[in-house]
């Protein structure tokens, strides 16, 4: 049936790209007759829209990752965003694939139950603190692209704006809006390994003041890698359409509706295993293993449907007064079952050499946020106000699959389950909080905020059956506008997450994880205001920080730990044809005090190894740069290169003792070697229509992306791929 589907989605990829071939020629005769007309409705769009819109480059003007839309260059706080553009020249469609070009940022392998986006901002987990348009989206599944204007990354801890959360920072997903034009693209893309994707943006203006967009999402992929027993490839397969109808537009009372499904048919990928403390390179009696041996095969499967319906009105008092609320329906399912690799034995073709990683979840929240932003005057001093109320109904129900086969052999289905009883976890969610930004002499701003959160939780687990919290989280900042281009910034800012939060329950209670950042930025804007340049400097410290393996009888992964950091980004244009997008992060990480857990027999505390005071935490690179830039030549033609890099980054559990960590008293974990990596891409671009190829790993390179942070196996990167892409725009 997949290879049907493959091959059914191939043919029309390639139908798609003729299709574009041939009537490229025609659409342009009707260009002369239609520009004007879209011109002119797009900027009386940018002057009405309250909606976050498409940037044409790769400097973000506008975010809500502030909670109210704002110029990033005014947030006193170090904010990331991919735009549009920058996800369009370098062909991304994973949200995965998008956050490669943030700084400080890495990627963490699947186990423990934590399949699907998983990543360190600043060395500290994110697994709970992704959303959507500001709203949670802490679901284990992996998110597409197709449907999102940009990806907002608010660094430092902000449970003050999010409630709770970890210490490295936000990653906000930007969905597209209805907007008041006529306006659609389609396009298909082949590629290497079998790589093709179709995908449609359409919308249409109904009326003054309401309109309609959809999009549309067909992927699929492999790559390099391939089980020798049987020569399957790990692989993606991918379908996605989102709704977005808004009426009001532009107006004093706006309403949004917008839906969004996604349904995901994955081969999954473990990676491979260490040996030797490296990933592994060995010759074995039945062959080589190397970066190239997949473990899985098409019988494994990740499959999952997800399903997000959100109402967002907003009234305007006045130009300076409004109310927004936002409602949503939030359903997550998903199963999935994997091989893990292994150091000594090749893959075996009934799945018999290797453990079996399964799961049944179901995850469904009901969500009510509502913020009241205004500015006044008050005792001569000019303040900019913000409060609001939030209510999150959390339903989750998980389980483990049984194996169908006999013998050695393993097999599973996804909807067949083990008879152990399932975790299950039934939240309400409780939150009020303002923020006050005062204006306490010219060019100087001081901000407040306060957030006080409630949450009361029942769990099927005998150990911790009940939580019960409440939280206050802060956020301050001083900042110094000495120019409209020149934003200097002082700020603090904290974080929390409570015993049992994202299901890791412990034999008894443990203090909620704190987390708190300091920051020294700086923001310019050169130019005219085209380039965007930050550097921040910054230390984060987080107490009881916990592991991210599910039910963990040593949930607590260190007691204290800190990174201190230095960061600098640059984005935007240096000259009309040349454009940037570049990071360089150097981060610090220290473990300061090691965990302490409770023995599940004895229930007395026990101590990890005091060898990992000191050390360096899991997957976090000394350093990690990223740069992307293009440039525009014979009017229509298009060049960019850029290179993404990683220092060495380290694999080990450091809640036990000393292990296999320590080699005659020296720390030595497992270890994936630094890389840098290049891409290219060529494009030609008409008004109506556009052709672009991109090479990914140009240099070939081999190098591994993911790492599973307790240090068992990593994931490797694809090999050179190259895609070709075909536009249209009607």
């Amino acid at each position: 049936m997949k290879l049907y589907q493959q091959k059914n989605a191939t043919q029309k990829a390639l139908y798609l790209a003729v299709i574009l071939a041939t009537q490229s020629m025609a659409t342009i005769a009707d260009e002369k007759v239609e520009k004007p007309a879209e011109q002119q409705e797009l900027e009386e769009v940018n002057v009405k829209a309250s909606a976050v819109q498409a940037v044409a480059g790769y400097q973000a003007t506008k975010t809500r990752v502030g909670k109210v839309l704002q110029d990033p260059h005014d947030i006193p706080q170090a904010v990331t965003t991919v735009t549009a553009s920058l996800i369009k020249d370098q062909q991304l469609s994973s949200l995965k694939e998008a956050l490669s070009n943030v700084a400080g940022l890495t990627f963490n392998a699947a186990e423990g139950g934590r399949a699907g986006d998983n990543m360190m901002l600043r060395g500290f987990y994110t697994f709970g603190d992704i959303y959507l348009d500001g709203v949670r989206d802490t679901a284990q599944y992996n998110r597409e692209l197709f449907n999102l204007e940009q990806v907002d990354v608010l660094r430092g801890s902000a449970a003050m704006l999010f409630g709770r959360g970890q210490a490295g920072g936000v990653i906000n997903q930007v969905s597209k809006m209805a907007k008041l034009t006529d306006e659609n693209t389609v396009s298909g893309s082949l590629g290497s390994y079998n790589y093709h994707q179709l995908t449609g943006d359409f919308n249409k203006k109904l009326g003054d003041t309401t309109a309609i967009r959809v999009n549309v999402m067909d992927r699929a992929e492999e790559n390099y890698r391939k089980n020798p027993t049987n020569g399957d490839r790990a692989r993606l397969d991918r379908q996605g359409i989102a709704l977005s109808f808004g009426t009001g537009i532009g107006t004093d009372n706006e309403f949004f509706l917008n839906h969004v499904t996604t349904k995901t048919d994955d081969d999954p990928d473990f990676g491979i295993s260490f040996f030797n403390k490296r990933p592994v390179n060995v010759n074995t009696a039945g062959g080589k293993i190397d970066d190239s041996v997949y473990y899985g095969g098409s019988k494994n499967f990740d499959s999952s449907n997800t399903s997000i319906t959100t109402a967002i009105f907003t009234h305007k008092f006045n130009e300076d007064t409004q109310l927004r609320t936002q409602l949503r329906d939030a359903d997550y399912e998903r199963a999935y079952w994997a091989q893990k690799p292994s150091a000594s034995a090749l893959p075996t073709a009934d799945f018999s050499s290797t453990g079996a990683v399964t799961r049944k979840m179901h995850y469904q929240t009901q969500t009510l946020q509502s913020d009241f932003s205004t500015k006044f005057e008050l005792a001569g001093l000019k303040h900019q106000f913000l409060t609001g109320v939030e209510y999150l109904k959390e339903k989750n129900y998980r389980n483990s699959l049984i194996d169908l086969a006999s013998g050695s052999a393993k097999f599973y289905e996804s909807g067949v389950e083990t008879t152990a009883n399932p975790v299950k976890f039934d939240a309400d969610n409780y939150a009020v909080y303002f923020q006050d930004t005062v204006t306490i002499a010219p060019k100087w701003d001081v901000l407040f905020g306060m957030r006080r959160d409630e949450l009361r939780a029942d769990y099927s687990s005998a150990t911790s059956p009940k939580l019960s919290y409440g939280e206050n989280s802060y956020r301050t900042a001083l900042s110094y506008h000495y120019t409209p281009d020149a934003h200097y910034y002082v700020s603090y800012s904290d974080s929390f997450s409570p015993t049992a939060d994202l299901y890791q329950l412990t034999v008894k209670p443990q203090p909620a994880e704190r987390s708190k950042t300091v920051e020294l930025g700086t923001k310019w804007l050169f130019l005219d205001g085209d380039l965007a340049f930050r550097t921040a400097l910054y230390s984060t410290e987080k107490d009881w920080e916990r592991n991210t393996d599910l039910e963990s009888t040593a949930a607590i992964l260190t007691k204290k730990r800190r990174t201190n950091g230095l960061e600098f980004e640059l984005a935007g244009r240096i000259t009309e044809n040349w454009e940037v997008f570049s990071g360089l992060a150097f981060m610090d990480a220290e473990i300061l005090e090691v965990a302490e857990n409770v023995n599940a027999t004895t229930g007395a505390i026990t101590r990890a190894y005091s060898g990992y005071e000191g050390k360096r935490p899991r997957n976090t690179p000394s350093a990690t740069f990223n740069i992307w830039s293009t440039y525009k030549f014979a009017e229509k033609w298009k060049f960019g290169m850029g290179l993404e890099a990683k220092g060495e980054r380290l694999g080990y559990n450091p809640s036990g003792g000393a292990g296999s960590n320590f080699t005659d008293g020296k720390f030595d974990p497992n270890t994936l070697p630094g890389y840098a990596r290049v891409d290219a891409m060529l494009s030609y671009e008409e008004k109506k229509w556009a052709v672009k190829l991109n090479v990914k790993n140009v240099l070939d390179k081999t190098y591994y992306d993911a790492i599973y942070d307790n240090g068992s196996f990593s994931v490797p990167g694809n090999s050179r791929t190259a895609i070709l892409t075909t536009e249209l725009k009607f």
